[in-house]
């Protein structure tokens, strides 16, 4: 249990293989598995492997950046939702910057819309390697709107 970080209720994530600088996440313990907001959602095959295709808008209440992402897909899921209802999501693995720290995680893709948060960040990814205090926010590092809009420039409509 030594050398674990302390994380607060959100932080930033970057996601450098999908071309995303910056998305902030809610640090959920209950939840299993991450995941991420993403639309338009298409499997296709690339050298015989099935592959997925979509699209992230990565801060809530922006939606004039939008980021094309192509991974390989690892398989699909049924998740339970915190109400209880059971979907089917595709899952990724990609690989997780947090703070200092990258390493690879899975990743299910799903509409977030109606979240506050574009992104849940699960206890899969944390088991091993953070502690979560409650009461704090962006323990490994704040970035402002204007930090998160300037690194979003290019992809700007």
């Amino acid at each position: 249990m030594e050398n674990l970080k302390i994380i607060g209720s959100d932080e930033w994530c970057v996601f450098k293989k999908l071309g995303i600088p910056a998305i902030k996440a809610r640090v959920d313990s209950g939840a299993k598995t991450s995941s991420i907001h993403a639309s338009n959602i298409e499997i296709f095959s690339k050298d015989g492997v099935d592959w997925v295709r979509f699209e992230v808008d990565p801060i809530q209440d922006d939606s004039s950046i939008l980021i094309k992402c192509e991974a390989k897909l690892l398989r699909s899921k049924m998740i339970k939702s915190s109400m209880g209802a059971s979907e089917e999501r595709l899952m990724i693995r990609t690989a997780l910057t947090l703070g200092e720290d990258t390493y690879l995680i899975k990743l299910t893709l799903a509409s977030r819309d109606t979240m506050n948060y574009r992104m849940l960040l699960g206890r899969e990814a944390l088991n091993k390697r953070y502690l979560i205090n409650p009461v704090e926010q962006c323990l490994l590092g704040k970035l402002t709107q204007e930090e998160v809009l300037q690194k979003y420039s290019q992809f700007s409509k």
